[in-house]
């Protein structure tokens, strides 16, 4: 039997990996889950174990928002042919953001040579280590946003500043760009303050962790978020905000019976030679109000 192969002699070592590990049989259905898997996903292994990755546990998408357990799943083909397979994707993280996934899919034989089960493989793109760093010296300094845990409007203004006079004197052009959660306040009132307030969570966390680092989400007030993004083109731009809106649009968080969703609106400018403070944000809001005209889910930038 499949488990019969590793189970005695592999758990050990798998338990211990600095990679997180999951295991299923030819049916897709999980039969192990290490310890760096549970710290990743926040998922135990004892919700998983037993149960098929798609059941509101991983729910891969790729970079264009395609559910990868839908006919496309890394795994699953690689099971059927037994080349190993390197991606990209985005998980879902326990707590209903998008997390940026660097996959490996193994195939797994049994004693007479034929495939049995799949090994993945998969490590966060920024490691957790560093990410834990940066947020407490945030914390340590006042900036940052104590519900979402991203940085907070005084933070953004800071940063702001400094891209303008690396705009004067060195020619190094950045964007900015604002985004609003669609019918927030409809949202509010039909689930409640609190699944409102899990939804900013979810929002922030998959914002700030599907942007290069080198690039700036901040908080900047109620359902509206703010960032800023090394690029002087609006095209490149657009394409950042598009990876950003697809995989706001494909998180969730369970409550209840009830998966809840929500989408982003944005605006967003490149700087201009005149620009101060007060003239790129306006910009940048004016463009988020277009898309809101536009009927929402929408990216406007100039």
């Amino acid at each position: 039997m499949f488990t019969a192969v590793w189970k005695d002699h592999y758990q050990l070592l798998l338990d211990h990996l600095l990679e997180a590990v999951y295991i299923v049989d030819r049916s897709r259905r999980i039969c192990y889950w290490n310890q760096m898997a549970e710290k990743l996903s926040g998922f135990s292994k004892e919700e998983v174990v037993g149960h098929s990755c798609q059941e509101d546990i991983l729910v891969h998408v790729n970079g264009q928002g395609q559910h990868l357990c839908l006919g496309l799943c890394p795994l699953a083909k690689t099971m059927e042919d037994g080349q190993q397979r390197s991606s990209l994707i985005f998980m879902h993280h326990k707590d209903g953001y998008r997390l940026p996934v660097h996959v490996k899919t193994v195939p797994l034989y049994g004693e007479n040579g034929e495939i049995v089960g799949g090994m993945e493989l998969f490590n966060v793109s920024v490691p957790i280590d560093e990410s834990l760093k940066r947020t407490q010296e945030l914390e340590r300094l006042s900036y940052l946003d104590e519900l979402t845990r991203i940085p907070n409007r005084r933070y953004f203004i800071t940063t702001l500043q400094r891209k303008l006079v690396e705009w004067e004197h060195f020619g190094a052009r950045s964007a900015v760009f604002i985004a609003d959660i669609d019918g927030f306040n409809d949202f509010n009132n039909r689930y409640g303050q609190q699944a409102g307030d899990q939804v900013l969570k979810m929002v922030a966390m998959t914002m700030i962790k599907s942007m290069r680092g080198d690039d700036l989400c901040c908080r900047w007030s109620g359902e509206e978020f703010v960032g800023i993004v090394q690029t002087g083109k609006s095209e490149a731009l657009k394409e950042i905000l598009e990876r950003i809106r697809m995989l706001v649009e494909n998180s969730y968080i369970i409550d209840g019976e009830n998966r809840l969703q929500v989408t982003l609106s944005f605006g967003g400018t490149v700087v201009r030679r005149s620009d101060r403070e007060e003239s790129w944000i306006k910009r940048a809001e004016s463009l988020l109000q277009e898309s809101k005209r536009k009927g929402c889910n929408q990216i406007t930038v100039d």
